[in-house]
């Protein structure tokens, strides 16, 4: 079910500009807009603070939209919780018209909306990608913890369209995963590592 009970209002969790730590887009210049709400609800995320949207501001896509302008980055990023719980269209119409490049982040559990120029696809076990994701990703992103996460990575992967990119991501706090990861891609080399150097920089 769409939780926006506008149109042109979303609950906003916070917007800032950094760069993209993460992907195939790391170190780009890059404003995020994370929109509140999610009920995928993993177990070690890290922004479980986003997860109820009640908790949350509106702003108008007017404000966003002032906001990245003002910011003047290369591209936007639209991440949550879980974006794809609010109807998309309007928000990257209004970003779209600004000439801005507009990417989205999602774990692909609702319907996808959205004009979008990369979509950065992070499929979850905790609740199964709603099919119409597979089609628009641009990159697959698969954070692992155990050898069960990379059977779920080659299962997804093999959704997504041909061209897209597959990466692996360590869990931050997992030991293990690391070596897991550095291990598999020896043996498959169509992945790549993705690390969050977001946090090995201290940026946020």
């Amino acid at each position: 079910m769409n939780i926006a009970t506008e149109a042109t209002t979303y609950p906003i969790v916070e917007t800032f500009h950094s760069v993209q730590g993460e992907g195939y887009w790391t170190g780009v210049n890059a404003f995020f807009i994370r929109l509140a709400g999610c009920d995928v609800h993993c177990r070690w995320c890290d922004t479980k603070h986003s997860w109820n949207s009640d908790r949350h501001p509106r702003k108008s896509t007017d404000e966003l939209v002032s906001a990245v302008q003002e910011a003047n980055p290369a591209i936007v990023i639209v991440t949550g919780g879980e974006p794809l719980m609010h109807d998309l269209f309007p928000l990257t119409n209004a970003l779209n018209k600004g000439g801005m490049q507009v990417h989205l982040e999602t774990s692909g559990a609702h319907p996808f909306s959205g004009d979008f120029d990369w979509v950065t696809f992070s499929p979850k076990q905790f609740k199964a990608p709603h099919q119409s994701i597979y089609a628009h990703t641009s990159e697959i992103k698969v954070v692992v913890t155990n050898e069960y996460d990379l059977k779920w990575a080659q299962q997804q992967a093999a959704l997504v369209p041909k061209e897209a990119l597959y990466y692996l991501q360590p869990e931050w706090s997992s030991p293990t995963s690391k070596d897991l990861i550095f291990n598999y891609i020896l043996q498959n080399p169509q992945w790549r590592i993705s690390l969050q150097t977001h946090k090995l920089l201290k940026i946020q």
